[in-house]
């Protein structure tokens, strides 16, 4: 055990897990660096946060001009990076939000948001989908079911959440078109038996699931909800925590379907690692919110809203070569679903990549064994990769922007290496 890890034990709580022993001490675009010059390619992206990669040089240089002139407020004066950012998200969010609150984690946005729905609704109803992932404070935890650990030891948690399932059609062996169907009879359900949508203020739902596993949601059932929500005037809240700022190589996941949320909380890519977090919603809902019924004292911290608007300023050129990596990531995964039986599925959107891994492909059976062959074989070799799903097998393959083909080959070739020799 290393001096450093031997002290972090002794002063930092445990119930924080890491998925490595690395001791970075400097980090620079795709690669991190330990004290004795060893380097790994960080395709964790720290859990989807450096987008960027690390310490990209305009958001590094943005924080510290902001460094120089202010560095908090706590809503006690104004200031301009505040405005500036929020300008910047109003350009490439949805058209139907228009304005935004800041935070500083991604339970906290997703939190403003339900309580906004609840205040402006006058309901207190929340319908979240099963394997979703919204945060793990005592608030947003009632509404995280990826996995059951996250909530065990927490009961009892907030009332008037309601589980209804999301589709996973490669885990229960359905076409897309029948998980649909089954979700959609099962929501029905609830909505007969459990709740009145009277009693809904919100729709809770990740376009694409993240830690559950990595499932976008089909087209037909976010218009399904989009629908639903409309007739019933129950608000839909698109948690883009993980899904937006380039990781589906658009600016939010809702940039793929033909529907737009009416409260979107956003957060993890949005600083590229400074603490950052926002919501946002139509200047009408938002408006109704009456003033003192949310606050932050850290949240829309200055230096934040300063490295988020040159974090927009710099991605912008680069969803491109997000699409174009996309493209090349999710060819080159087929051939390697098409060579290894311990890959059972390969589903995503854009540079948010799940690849599932399985000990018995007709049985479709979770195989955690595989992925944690898989990370120490990569680990090894100079690259850090990190699970999803409820049972650990799934690779969540999260480059970030700035990699090259070049590189994404080297990584997928590694995975590759470690499948065959997992196999053989």
């Amino acid at each position: 055990m290393s001096d450093l890890v031997e002290r972090h034990s002794q002063v930092v709580a445990p119930v924080i897990a890491f998925d490595t022993a690395i001791e970075v001490i400097e980090a620079r675009g795709l690669w991190v660096y330990d004290r004795q010059g060893n380097r790994w390619a960080d395709f964790a992206c720290g859990t989807a946060v450096t987008n960027l990669g690390h310490n990209h040089p305009a958001v590094v240089e943005a924080a510290r001009r902001q460094l120089d002139r202010v560095v908090h407020s706590g809503c006690i004066f104004r200031y301009d990076t505040l405005v500036e950012a929020a300008e910047r998200l109003r350009d490439i969010t949805p058209p139907t939000i228009e304005k935004f609150g800041f935070a500083n984690s991604g339970a906290e946005a997703v939190e403003a948001a339900v309580k906004l729905a609840k205040k402006v609704t006058g309901r207190q109803g929340v319908l979240v989908f099963r394997g979703g992932f919204h945060g793990r404070t005592m608030g947003s935890v009632a509404y995280t079911t990826s996995n059951a650990l996250y909530r065990d030891g927490y009961h009892p948690l907030l009332p008037s959440v309601f589980v209804a399932p999301f589709p996973h059609p490669y885990r229960w062996g359905m076409s897309e078109e029948e998980a649909v169907s089954f979700c959609l009879d099962e929501l029905d359900r609830i909505l007969r038996h459990e709740v009145t949508p009277s009693n809904l203020a919100a729709v809770l739902v990740e376009p694409v699931q993240g830690e559950g596993g990595y499932y976008p949601a089909p087209q037909s059932f976010l218009a399904a909800l989009r629908e639903l929500c409309d007739r019933h005037g129950i608000l839909l809240v698109f948690d883009e925590v993980q899904t937006g700022f380039g990781r589906t190589a658009e600016w939010f996941a809702a940039d793929h379907y033909p529907v737009d949320p009416d409260v979107v909380a956003m957060g993890k890519g949005i600083a590229n690692g400074l603490p950052l977090s926002a919501y946002g919603a139509s200047a009408e809902l938002i408006d109704a919110w009456p003033k003192g019924s949310h606050g932050t004292t850290f949240g829309g911290n200055p230096v934040s809203c300063a490295a988020a608007v040159a974090v927009i300023e710099a991605m912008e050129p680069l969803l491109p070569h997000a699409r174009d990596l996309s493209k090349l990531a999710f060819h080159r995964f087929a051939d390697l679903a098409a060579s290894h039986p311990t890959i059972g599925d390969v589903r995503g959107l854009g540079l948010m990549i799940g690849v599932e891994l399985v000990s018995d492909p007709e049985a479709r059976t979770p195989d955690p064994e595989a992925f944690r062959f898989v990370h120490r074989w990569c680990l090894e070799r100079e690259m850090i990769v990190i699970d999803c799903g409820p049972d650990g097998n799934v690779i969540r393959f999260i480059p970030p922007l700035v990699t090259t083909s070049e590189e994404l080959e080297w990584a997928i070739g590694l995975i590759d290496e470690a499948l065959t020799a997992y196999e053989s």
